[in-house]
């Protein structure tokens, strides 16, 4: 019998070129198949619902597998837990309905990117937090949260998008948190764009730091064709937080 088997695993994407398996180069998705393969005995391939960029981490990623395996999901639990990298954890496992997919089915992700915004460098959390020393505009950074959130076209907002793909994506909401020098950025939507989070975010600075108006994000979103420069945020302090269904 077939089984589907569905995950919730947590990484820190620091040491890898991204969730997507690729051929010579170390991939999360690549390390986790190699260890479901000896636990099952089988050639898994793992579906996961979003294929983060390299550098980027994950709190909440959701993947699936299908197996003849007879191990019960304690088993399995206990085996992850023993052979995944230390950068790797599971954080739940559970038995699937045999239609689940974690990437077709899922109806939104949520995105956090981390800030560090002083003067001082946080020299303990520097491999999560994007720096930036010049106190930035929050009142600022709200206005122009209007004019990005909703059903639009976020084709200015991607470094990449194929002749068959849709630029049109529906951002429910970027919400702003503060705790003391640390800002996050919280992203829920639909589904993103390669790099989209990243240059939302790296938009959302410059008009924190007065380097953009107002009226330069509204033509982003109103003319999405226009070549515009844009800040890309760097990968290291965006997380995956959740995935919803």
């Amino acid at each position: 019998m077939v089984r589907n088997i569905h995950l919730i695993l947590e990484y820190d994407g620091g040491k890898y070129h991204g969730w997507q398996r690729q051929a010579g180069q170390s991939t999360v998705q690549g390390r986790i198949e190699h260890v479901l393969n000896q636990m099952t005995g089988e050639e898994i391939d793992l579906i996961g619902a979003s294929r983060t960029d390299a550098g980027v981490h994950a709190l909440g990623q959701s993947a699936n597998f299908f197996t003849r395996s007879t191990l019960s999901l304690a088993e399995m639990e206990a085996y992850l837990r023993q052979y995944l990298p230390d950068d790797i954890q599971l954080v739940s496992i559970r038995e699937a309905e045999p239609r689940f997919h974690a990437r077709h089915l899922a109806i939104g992700k949520h995105y956090r990117y981390q800030i560090w915004n002083d003067e001082k460098k946080n020299i303990f959390e520097r491999r999560y937090y994007y720096h930036v020393r010049q106190k930035l505009d929050l009142k600022a950074m709200e206005e122009a949260i209007s004019l990005l959130t909703g059903t639009r076209d976020f084709r200015a907002f991607t470094t990449a998008l194929s002749k068959d793909k849709s630029a049109y994506k529906r951002l429910d909401s970027i919400t702003i948190e503060q705790q003391g020098s640390k800002i996050f950025l919280h992203f829920k939507g639909d589904s993103f764009l390669h790099k989209m989070v990243r240059m939302l975010t790296g938009t959302l600075i410059q008009v924190g730091l007065h380097e953009i108006t107002l009226e330069d994000v509204r033509k982003l979103t109103t003319s999405p064709r226009e070549k515009r420069h844009i800040l890309t945020a760097p990968p290291h302090a965006l997380f995956l937080v959740e995935v919803y269904y």
